[in-house]
C-alpha cells in the first residue's frame, strides 16, 4: 500500500514536472507565435510603403534634384529601376519606423504595467522624430559640406559625369546612418530603464565614446579634418543628451523600485 501511494506520489510529481514543461513550451511557441505576427504586420506596412515611395519615385527624385546644379546620367537602360528601387525603399523604410515601433511596443505590452506601458508608450514619437530628424541632418551634411567638398576638389582637372544611381548610392550611404545613430539617446534610455546602462557608466566612457564617434564621423565623411569636425560636434552633443536620458530614465527606475518596495 505505501509503495503504491509512493509511485501515485511520483508519478503525480513527474506528471506534473510535464505539465510545466508543457506549460512553458506553449508560453515560447505563443510568444514565438505572436512576434511572427508582429513582424508580418510591419512586413506588410514595408511592401504598402514601397509601394507608395515607388509610385512617387519620381516627385522624390526632382525633390532631391532641385538641390544641386549639374545633370545626372544614366549609362544602362535598368539604371531608372534601380534608382526607383532605391527612392522606394527610403521611402518605405521611414514610412515602416512607426509601424516598426508600434509592433514592438504591442509585442512586450502583456509584460508592462499600466504604468510602464504610458512610459513606453511614448518612445514611439521620440523614435520617428529622431530618425526624421538624423535623415534631415545626413542630408543637410551631404548637401553642404560634403559634396561641395568633393567637387571643389576637381578644379576643373576633369570632366564631371555623375550618374543617378551613383549619385543617389553614395547619398544614402551618408544619409541614412545619421538616422540610426540618431536613436542613441531612446536606445541608451530604454538600456537603462533595463538597469544594463547607467549615467555614471555613460560618464565614465565619454572619452571613449568621444573617440568611437570621431572615428564614425570620419567613416561616413571624406577624409577632411573640417568635415570630420562639423560632423563630430553634433555626435558630441547627441551623447551627451544620451547621458541627460539616462538620467531619466534612471530616476524613473529608482521611483519605481522604491514605490515596489513600499508597497511590498
Amino acid at each position: 500500500m505505501i509503495f503504491v501511494c509512493h509511485l501515485t506520489s511520483s508519478f503525480m510529481s513527474f506528471g506534473g514536472i510535464n505539465n510545466m514543461t508543457e506549460q512553458n513550451e506553449m508560453n515560447i511557441i505563443e510568444h514565438l507565435s505572436e512576434l511572427r505576427k508582429r513582424l508580418i504586420i510591419t512586413a506588410v506596412f514595408f511592401i504598402l510603403f514601397f509601394i507608395v515611395g515607388f509610385v512617387f519615385a519620381k516627385d522624390v527624385y526632382y525633390f532631391f534634384k532641385s538641390d544641386i546644379d549639374f545633370p545626372l546620367h544614366i549609362t544602362g537602360i535598368s539604371d531608372t529601376l534601380r534608382i526607383y528601387i532605391k527612392i522606394a525603399s527610403i521611402v518605405a523604410l521611414v514610412g515602416t519606423i512607426p509601424v516598426l515601433s508600434l509592433q514592438l511596443w504591442l509585442f512586450v505590452r502583456p509584460g508592462l504595467t499600466s504604468k510602464e506601458r504610458k512610459a513606453t508608450l511614448r518612445y514611439i514619437p521620440a523614435v520617428v522624430f529622431l530618425f526624421v530628424l538624423g535623415l534631415v541632418f545626413g542630408y543637410l551634411i551631404f548637401v553642404k559640406f560634403i559634396m561641395p567638398f568633393l567637387m571643389g576638389l576637381n578644379d576643373e582637372m576633369f570632366t564631371e559625369i555623375f550618374t543617378v544611381e551613383k549619385y543617389f548610392g553614395f547619398m544614402f550611404r551618408i544619409v541614412v546612418p545619421f538616422a540610426f545613430i540618431f536613436e542613441i539617446p531612446i536606445v541608451t534610455m530604454f538600456l537603462t530603464s533595463l538597469g544594463l546602462l547607467s549615467p555614471k557608466s555613460l560618464r565614465n566612457m565619454r572619452k571613449y565614446a568621444y573617440f568611437g564617434l570621431l572615428i564614425l564621423g570620419g567613416i561616413i565623411t571624406p577624409p577632411d579634418i573640417f568635415l570630420q569636425l562639423i560632423v563630430a560636434i553634433p555626435l558630441f552633443l547627441l551623447y551627451e543628451v544620451s547621458i541627460y536620458s539616462s538620467s531619466i530614465a534612471y530616476r524613473s527606475r529608482e521611483r519605481r523600485q522604491r514605490a515596489f518596495m513600499e508597497g511590498k
